[in-house]
Order: C-alpha cells, then sequence, then structure tokens
C-alpha cells in the first residue's frame, strides 16, 4: 500500500391559404465549412479532417459538424500537447518511491492487521464508505465485444467479474453487520458507483438488470459513463473512423474524476455521509472489494489517497510502476516502457528488491474531499 440528434429541423410546414401549403426545407450545407469552424481547426492543426469534405453528402457534412462542434477544443489540445511533452521525460526526472512510504504485508504485526481489520468494518458499518467501479472498457482483448464486467472467465461457477465483485460485497455488508452491531444486527450498504462509457453504457445496465442485481438493492448502484476522447496519432492530429466521423475512445481511468463531478455523483456521495471511496478496475478477478484492513490502514495514517500494489516480479515484468516525478516530486506511474533497461534492473543495496518494483494494480483508495479537490482542479485547468 502506498499513502500518499443529431437532432435537425427537417422542414417547416406553413398555411398559405384555406387550401393550398407550402413546405420550406433548411439551406443546404455549404458546399465548404463554415469559415469560423474552420479557423478554428486551424488554431488548433486539425484543419485536415475537411480534407474529404467535397466527397461527402449533405447529410454527412452536417454530421461532421456537429461532431467538431461538440469537442471541447480548447482542452482537448491542452491533453493532447501534455502528452506529446511528456514523451521523452528525463531519465533523471524519476525516483522511487522512498520505502516508509510503503507497508508490506510481511512488515506488519498481527495487532495492526486487527486493528486495521477492525477500523475498516466499522467505517463501513456507519455507511462512510462507497466503492467506485471502473468497467468503461470493452473485452476486445478477450475476443468479447461485450462490457469487460460480463465476460465469463472460465471458473467452474460460470460466474462473471460483475457477479463475482457484487458478492463481495454483499460478503462484506453481512460481515460488516455481524461484528460491529452490539445490539440487534441491522442491514449495512455499501453503494456501489458504476463507471461505464457510451460503449457498454447500456448493455452493463441491461446485464445488472437480467441478473437481478446479483442480490444488491437497485438503489445501491449508480451507473454514471465516462467521458471520450479523440483519438490521435503520434503526431496530435485526430484520426477519422469515417470520412465524416471522429474516431473516439473512452477518456481512461483518469476519466473518473471528471465524470463523477459532471454527474454530480460526489455530491450523491456526501449526502450519503461516504467519507471513503474504494476505486478499483473490472478485470481483476482476485479484488478484495471494498477491503476492511485496507480502508482501516487508510484512516489510521491519515491520508488522502492510497494505493495497493505488488511487488514486480521481474525487471522485464510489463507493468507500469509507482515513482516520483522529480526530487521530492509527487507520485505518479510510468509504464514499463519508460524505464531504461538500467533503470529497470536496478537493485536497492539495502532491501535487495528492485529500486523501482511497486507495480499498478488500480487498487485505490481516496477521501472524498480529495477527489472534491481534484475534480475542481481539473475543472479549472480544463485538462
Amino acid at each position: 500500500m502506498i499513502e500518499p440528434s443529431m437532432e435537425r429541423e427537417n422542414g417547416a410546414l406553413t398555411a398559405a391559404t384555406t387550401t393550398t401549403t407550402a413546405v420550406t426545407s433548411p439551406p443546404p450545407m455549404a458546399s465548404s465549412p463554415r469559415q469560423a469552424l474552420v479557423e478554428r481547426l486551424k488554431d488548433y492543426g486539425q484543419e485536415d479532417i475537411f480534407s474529404l469534405w467535397d466527397e461527402l453528402s449533405p447529410d454527412e457534412k452536417d454530421f461532421l459538424v456537429r461532431d467538431i462542434e461538440n469537442l471541447d477544443l480548447p482542452r482537448i489540445d491542452r491533453i493532447i500537447r501534455c502528452s506529446l511533452h511528456s514523451q521523452g521525460l528525463p531519465v533523471a526526472a524519476i525516483e522511487p518511491v522512498p520505502e516508509n512510504w510503503v507497508s508490506t504485508v510481511d512488515g506488519r504485526t498481527m495487532e495492526d492487521r486487527e486493528k486495521w481489520w477492525k477500523m475498516g468494518l466499522k467505517t463501513i458499518y456507519e455507511g462512510k464508505l462507497g466503492v467506485v467501479l471502473l468497467s468503461g472498457g470493452q473485452g476486445t482483448r478477450l475476443g468479447s465485444s461485450d462490457p469487460k464486467g460480463c465476460f465469463n472467465i472460465g471458473l467452474p461457477s460460470g460466474k462473471s467479474l460483475f457477479q463475482i465483485q457484487a458478492e463481495r460485497i454483499l460478503c462484506v455488508q453481512r460481515l460488516a453487520a455481524q461484528v460491529v452491531s452490539e445490539g440487534p444486527i441491522r442491514p449495512v450498504t455499501i453503494h456501489w458507483y458504476i463507471m461505464t462509457s457510451p460503449f457498454t453504457d447500456e448493455a452493463t445496465r441491461k446485464y445488472f438488470s437480467s441478473h437481478k442485481y446479483f442480490g444488491l438493492e437497485p438503489d445501491q448502484i449508480s451507473f454514471f459513463q465516462q467521458g471520450t476522447l479523440p483519438c490521435v496519432t503520434k503526431d496530435g492530429k485526430f484520426i477519422m473512423e469515417t470520412p465524416f466521423s471522429l474516431a473516439k475512445a473512452p477518456d481512461g481511468n483518469g476519466g473518473v474524476y471528471a465524470a463523477l463531478k459532471c454527474s454530480r455523483l460526489l455530491e450523491d456521495m456526501a449526502s450519503r455521509g461516504i467519507k471513503y471511496v474504494d476505486c478499483y478496475g473490472v478485470d481483476n478477478v482476485l479484488v478484495r472489494v471494498a477491503d476492511p484492513t485496507f480502508l482501516g490502514y487508510f484512516i489510521d495514517k491519515g491520508a488522502a489517497s492510497a494505493a495497493k500494489v505488488v511487488r514486480k516480479a521481474y525487471p522485464q515484468e510489463q507493468v507500469g510502476v509507482f515513482v516520483r516525478r522529480g526530487k521530492g516530486g509527487p507520485l505518479t506511474v510510468v509504464e514499463y516502457s519508460e524505464l531504461d533497461q538500467s533503470m529497470a534492473s536496478a537493485i536497492n543495496q539495502r532491501t535487495g528488491r528492485l529500486q523501482y518494483c511497486w507495480s499498478n494494480v488500480c487498487l485505490h483508495m481516496f477521501t472524498l474531499d480529495f477527489l472534491n479537490q481534484v475534480a475542481t482542479g481539473l475543472e479549472k485547468d480544463s485538462v
């Protein structure tokens, strides 16, 4: 664990006389894109979008214009430039995570484990923990176009990832009620916030509904969609899915902050009395959803954010690792491709472990205050 409609008017019917009518149609799309829109795209080096304009039908031209007008071009441009700038970051700007920032399983006492476990269960019993599931991706690498959580991973039970995780929430709810209740056992509810994407939202909702929410109450689950971003080339140019539409993809796990804020779910969490948020990725069959020990550790350390990590097995293992950006800088994750061979193989002489050994497996804990702070900061920066 680390602290730290396209809707357009098709015409208007107007009465000309008591016996005749006239149908008026909207003006045809101009033979060239509106100059103001072209100039906007030029400002961001994306005017090539219109390279096939003359070959498009009027409806296709209309679709393309609306597709572009729906983009937050300044924000997208900043994201692209930031991404391109981060490539080739000097190796010297990366430092290992300090050892005293990490609590290892074999380095903690039984007393600590017991204390954190009870502290976490009490917090869950009091309704102060919410769970956010990151599940906007499709199972394309698994050979399926369905949401990843629907995927049957080959267990004898035939259970999907969604079902396994829902049943773990049910289990923790029962455990908290049994362990903490001093009088009659009362029900405990952990609210589950499930982030989908435009590509998985409908299928995910239908899947949960058809399976009766796997025993959970329908009103303890909130679905919300992450945003999308245009796909770009290595040079930052927009990629076209068709001659009249941009290729788009979900905006990644980092989109969760803006998505929670835009959907007003941060306010929803506050109204429910939630103070801590367990956040994880769907494609993890071993995840301990709402882990009481992790929650208790997090609270005990007074952290604003934390992550469960797994020790990297060998230097060439293809997994992102936690590092510090710059001397005394913030924690971040770098991909294995960003570490040269010497850094990936460097050994901490005191511990005998790899210097860069703490791999990111997308298991996080946040305070609600931290989520609000990040979401507000991103909104101000429009990034």
